[in-house]
């Protein structure tokens, strides 16, 4: 650490008063840690992505699911990149049953199977899950993608519907076909400054608009009510009805991976919120749904910017996204810190 370099353990987080409304109502959506509470219960969460090429972005996003609390980590990647994933932790559990064209059988190929034939493995797993993270190190593959359409859709069709975070090549999915995800208000896309471009250009959003709050808003309102976080310089998070921003400091250093820590930690946030609607413990008045969506928006975005600053003061130039997992726990604390011990049980379960 340098001369001049701030300790991330003492160092004042300065935020407004908005922001720290904000991350007080997060705090609410955090499940007490109660013993009557059985594994799973408070997030199962599976991450899927992971190809040949990219091994690092579903380990990277399904770590920080972990480190932020989830019961239960999965990873869903294609065969080859399996043995690679599974060396890099003991704690994840990690099923090659994401399918590639150099994965499937000629016959396989021969009879061309649908999306549905293609993702029945993951299919089978949907009633077990509490929210799905799609694109870490998907790949373009054209029978990868055809298979999680396929998941997509059947997702959005169970009861209740599966709660989904989307980034990287799981964007091209959508950009190529917005009505994918459409009116599917349990849904988060963290599109870049680019990347949001394209989708605005998909639905034929006119992108004149000076003001990137409200180009936020407007997207979000095209596509039903999807929550965005526009990544950038500020994340721009909106549900349709408000939007946000989170203007939390991170760090200098742009390093590749660094966005999986927010999709595993949105996982995890999306999980919690599936529990305090299911009113696993006395929640006191119910906030609506579509404002703890946008509150476990926030939330990650926070985390995931308070990782970038913390890992930057220690590491500076040399900051990994690897930095940024070993921050997660510590930046939740920081940022929202745990619930009560004594709040009230709910017994009737």
């Amino acid at each position: 650490m340098s001369p001049n370099s701030e300790d991330p353990s003492t160092s004042a987080i300065n935020m407004s008063a908005a922001a720290r409304a904000m991350l007080g109502k997060v705090h609410k959506l955090v499940p007490p840690m109660l013993e009557r509470f059985h594994k799973g219960q408070l997030g199962r969460v599976a991450v899927i992505g992971g190809s040949a090429d990219y091994t690092g972005a579903p380990y990277f996003s399904a770590m920080a699911s972990a480190r932020l609390g989830c019961d239960m980590s999965y990873v869903f990647c294609e065969p080859s990149a399996a043995p690679t994933i599974k060396s890099y932790s003991p704690n994840l559990m990690v099923s090659p049953i994401l399918r590639s064209t150099a994965s499937i059988s000629q016959a396989q190929k021969e009879q061309d199977p649908s999306g549905e034939e293609l993702a029945k493995p993951i299919l089978d797993m949907l009633p077990r899950l509490h929210v799905l993270v799609i694109g870490p190190g998907l790949g373009r593959d054209v029978v990868t993608q055809r298979q999680v359409k396929a998941v997509i859709a059947a997702a959005r069709k169970h009861n209740p519907p599966v709660p989904m975070v989307l980034d990287a090549d799981a964007l091209l999915l959508v950009q190529t076909d917005p009505d994918l995800i459409r009116g599917h208000k349990e849904c988060i896309l963290t599109p870049n400054v680019v990347e949001f471009g394209r989708l605005a250009k998909s639905v034929g959003m006119d992108q004149n608009t000076r003001d990137p709050e409200k180009a936020c808003q407007e997207l979000s309102k095209i596509l039903g009510g999807v929550c965005i976080i526009q990544k950038g310089p500020v994340d721009y998070i909106s549900q349709g009805i408000d939007t946000t921003v989170s203007e939390f400091q991170g760090g200098l250093k742009r390093s590749g991976g660094q966005g999986d820590t927010l999709t595993g930690s949105l996982g995890t946030l999306l999980a919690w919120r599936e529990a305090y609607h299911e009113k696993l413990w006395d929640i006191g008045d119910e906030m609506s749904r579509e404002e703890t969506l946008l509150l476990a928006a926030f939330g990650g975005s926070a985390i995931t910017r308070e990782c970038s600053r913390r890992a930057f003061v220690k590491n500076q130039r040399s900051l990994q996204a690897s930095d940024l997992t070993e921050e997660v726990h510590q930046s939740f604390l920081t940022l929202i810190g745990e619930p009560s011990q004594t709040q009230a049980p709910k017994q009737n379960l």
